[in-house]
Formats: C-alpha cells, structure tokens, sequence
C-alpha cells in the first residue's frame, strides 16, 4: 500500500461515522444505558416489596419493630463495616467524589462490582428493617459502577472518557430511578458535575436519557409521586410561595446541617461514646425508629412513597405531626452508618409539610400548596433547584406551574444556605474524601 493510499485510509477511519473508536466509544454509553435501566428497575421494584415485606410482618404486632428496627440496622452496620466497607451513606456523594480525585484505585475501589452488590442488598436490608431511607441515591452510585466497570472492560484509554463515563451513568441513575431523563440531565450538570467537557456532552446527555426511555418502556410513562393537575393562579401564589419557601427552606437546611455536623464527628462524651460503640448506636438508632414509627401509627417506617403519592393525588391526609416525624426518622436512620439515601423521605416530608400550609393560604388549591411544600423543602436539602423543580413538575399537566415550582425552589435554596452553607452533597462528598485518605 502506497504511503498516499495509507494516509486516505486513515483519515477516512477517522471519521465520525465510520471511526472505530468513536463506535466502541458509542456502544460503551449505549450499552451502559440499558444496563442502568434494568438495574433501576429491578432495584426499585426490590425496594417496594422489601418495604411492604416489613409491614407485612409489622402488621397487628406494634411491638415487632422494636426487635426487627434495631436487629436490622445492627446488622447491616456491621455488614456495612467488615464485608462491603466504604458502602454507607447516600452513594451521591461517593460519586461526586471519584470525579473530584485522579486516583484510579480509589475510583475502581469505589466503583467496585463488589461495593455495587453490597450497596444494593444493604439498602434493601435496612428497608426491610423499617429503616427511613430511600433507593434513588444508591441507585446513582450503582448505575455509576456499571459505566466505569464498562469502561474498563472496554478499555478505554481517555480519562476525560472515564469521567464522562461515571457523569453519564449517575445522571442515568437520577432519570431511570425517578423515570424523568430531563432530570437526570440536569442533576449531573447540577449536582455531580460543576464542568465537563463539551466534546463529551453529547454522550453523556444522551446515555442519560436513554437510561430514562430504557426504563419507561419496561415500566410504562408512569409519573414517580402520581399525578394532579394543580394550578396557582391570581392573588394567592405570591403567599403560596413565600410561605412555602421559608418554612420549606429552614426545615430543608436544618435536616442538611444535622446530617453535616454529624458526619464531621460530633465532639465531646457523646461523639467518643458513638465511636467507641458504633454497633451500640445503630441499635440505639433503630430503637427510635421503632419508637417513631410507634408514635406515627406506622407511617414513617419505609421511603414515604406511599404517603406521599396519597398526597399528591389527593386520596388522604396526613396528621401535621408526620412531616417532623419522618424528617427525624431520616436522620436517625442516616447517621445509624447504613447505606440509603435521602430523596424519597424528602420528598414525602415536603408533601407532608405542603398540606399543613394549606390552611394557610385558603385561596390556594391544597394539591398546588403540596407541590410547593415538595419542591421547597427538596430543593432546600440538596440545594439543586432546578433539578428539584423538573422532578416535581413533571407530576402535573399544567404547564402554569412551572413558575411557580422555580421561584420556591430557588427562594428555598436561599433559605437553607442561610441555615447550612455548603450544599450536602459537596460536603458529605469532601468527608468521605477525606476519611479515605485516614484510611478509615
């Protein structure tokens, strides 16, 4: 072969359609997109019939969940500490972490088939246990594992593509958990990534949401919290969302600044007897879950899904007394050491917290109020307010709400860093790095 024939081969090889390595580039993202789909799927559906197993069992026997809460999360912490180390928490912030750090072992770590197994099972265990958790959080950190595994399978050379990789299949994570693709895109621009390449835009948005499309053809277009058509118009909606957004924003950034202190390590007797003890303080930790869900006749047992679907849809009420419940049963349940994540009880204690500000506003529909209450106290914990105002504005049919949604989002997010400054993500994110580096 000429050296001239040789050149013009190459420079067709190089072409976007034809390239080689542009294609293996392409299946890598694809692929990995239906693999996330399944798993999302399969986890949720895990998720749901671990949570219903629990009440099942719990049903007309109020003292179980004082055996079953603090065996459970005993259990798991101690799983979580001596079989799947480094499985605890969200899975967001771990994310976060591995595109922060050029280490190829802490992210191949991280990003482990094994740790991806254990964050799995761990989660349905503590739902199983009666824990206040939620599956979307780890599903971002598994949906993550599943791109970088496939990456290194594949081989691909590129670190700019492996960080592509572990973007795409957290935003992919976020749009097959929650069946919402534009969300998934913004939470990776949003939360798990401040800049990434423009070259790579294109595929991660399009992993992402095809990870979503994957998931709404196995489960059909159903909306995550129900529907309703709410609507805000005329006098009251200036009241609706100033109200909502300053209730929801302090209780939003409270319940993030309990989580950061404690992560920190709290000080004095009581942070050297939860470290001395840590399987004594998960069993502690379950035993007020138990006494919670005692106290809320059962309802802050589990994600909140179920409660916070009935809210949406307007098929039932909740006592004023369920959003502060379930907000401390969150808590507890995270800082017990147990993998789970936050956004469901989230959402169920901003639901909770819309229908008892209601009343408030008399002149607003109570469905719109709940709307504002979910988005407000979401978007004030994770301090993402536009990935909070897709996820909940894609539960109605009433494309006048979309101003609304934002202007509580982005007030509330004022709000809540005035109550905790560095958004929870970040800052669990920065903690995990730098117990890794203690080698703890």
């Amino acid at each position: 072969m000429t050296a001239p024939t040789s050149r013009r081969l190459r420079r067709f090889t190089r072409l976007p359609l034809v390239s080689p390595r542009l294609w293996v580039r392409r299946f890598i993202f694809l692929a990995g997109a239906g693999l996330v789909a399944v798993m999302a799927v399969c986890f949720a559906r895990a998720a749901d019939e671990s949570s219903a197993f629990f009440l099942r069992l719990v049903a007309g026997r109020p003292w179980l969940p004082f055996l079953l809460c603090p065996a459970g999360l005993a259990a798991s912490f101690l799983l979580t500490r001596h079989v799947f180390p480094g499985a605890q928490g969200s899975g967001i912030p771990q994310v976060i972490a591995v595109l922060e750090v050029e280490d190829p072992a802490l992210v191949n770590r991280v990003l482990s088939p094994r740790l991806a197994i254990g964050k799995v099972l761990l989660t349905l265990l503590g739902l199983g246990s009666g824990a206040s958790i939620g599956r979307e959080g780890p599903t971002v950190q598994v949906a993550a594992t599943i791109m970088h595994q496939l990456g290194r399978l594949m081989r691909v050379p590129s670190q700019d593509v492996a960080r592509a990789l572990i973007l795409a299949g957290g935003g992919a994570g976020i749009a097959a958990a929650f069946n919402t693709p534009l969300a998934g895109v913004m939470f990776a621009i949003e939360e798990l990534s401040q800049s990434f390449g423009k070259r790579m835009a294109g595929y991660v948005f399009t992993a992402v949401v095809l990870a979503g499309a994957a998931s709404i053809s196995m489960v059909g277009n159903y909306t995550y919290f129900g529907h309703t058509a709410a609507t805000l118009r005329g006098g009251p909606w200036l009241a609706a969302i100033l109200l909502s957004s300053v209730i929801g924003g302090i209780g939003g950034g409270v319940f993030s600044q309990a989580l950061v202190t404690f992560g920190r390590g709290l000080p004095g007797a009581i942070g050297r007897a939860i470290r001395s003890y840590p399987v004594g303080f998960a069993v502690g930790c379950g035993l007020a879950i138990a006494v919670i869900g005692y106290v809320s006749d059962g309802q802050t047992f589990g994600t909140g899904y179920d409660q916070a679907r009935s809210l949406v849809e307007g098929n039932a009420t909740m006592p004023a007394s369920y959003a502060p419940l379930k907000l401390l049963a969150t808590v507890v349940s995270y800082i017990s050491g147990i993998p789970g994540g936050i956004f469901a009880p989230s959402l169920s204690v901003g639901a909770s917290l819309g229908s008892i500000l209601a009343p408030l506003v008399p002149d607003a529909p109570a469905s719109a109020m709940i709307l504002l209450g979910m988005t407000a106290y979401f978007a004030a914990v994770v301090q993402t307010p536009i990935t909070a105002t897709i996820i909940v504005m894609e539960m109605t049919s009433d494309s006048n709400m979309t101003i609304p949604l934002m202007a509580t989002a982005f007030l509330s997010v004022g709000v809540s860093r005035l109550v905790c400054r560095r958004a929870i993500y970040g800052a669990m994110a920065s903690q995990f790095l730098l117990a890794q580096s203690r080698g703890r």
